[in-house]
């Protein structure tokens, strides 16, 4: 289970960037891409492997206080995100 004190990194296989053509963030990986939506770009985009999972809790937070508190939706998000290798957790 992720906990508020790790800290995430996308996986090295992955490289996270905004796409233009399709108005969203997107992994890219050697075989392809996988597209996120918006709510996955957000969380992703926070990812940099210095910043801890409290911290990206934090940040969107702030950057979205109309919608509450977060915490359990990127914590879920961060599970799937680690079961397929998109990120990995320290």
């Amino acid at each position: 289970m992720v906990s508020p004190e790790q800290i995430p990194a996308v996986s090295r296989v992955y490289r996270l960037q905004w796409e233009e053509s399709q108005q969203s963030f997107v992994l890219l990986y050697p075989e392809g891409m996988v597209q996120l939506n918006g709510s996955a770009g957000e969380i992703m985009a926070q990812v940099d492997g210095v910043k801890s999972v409290a911290d990206v809790i934090a940040a969107l937070e702030a950057k979205f206080p109309e919608a509450g508190d977060l915490s359990a939706d990127i914590l879920e998000f961060l599970e799937i995100a680690r079961d397929k290798h998109w990120i990995t957790i320290s």
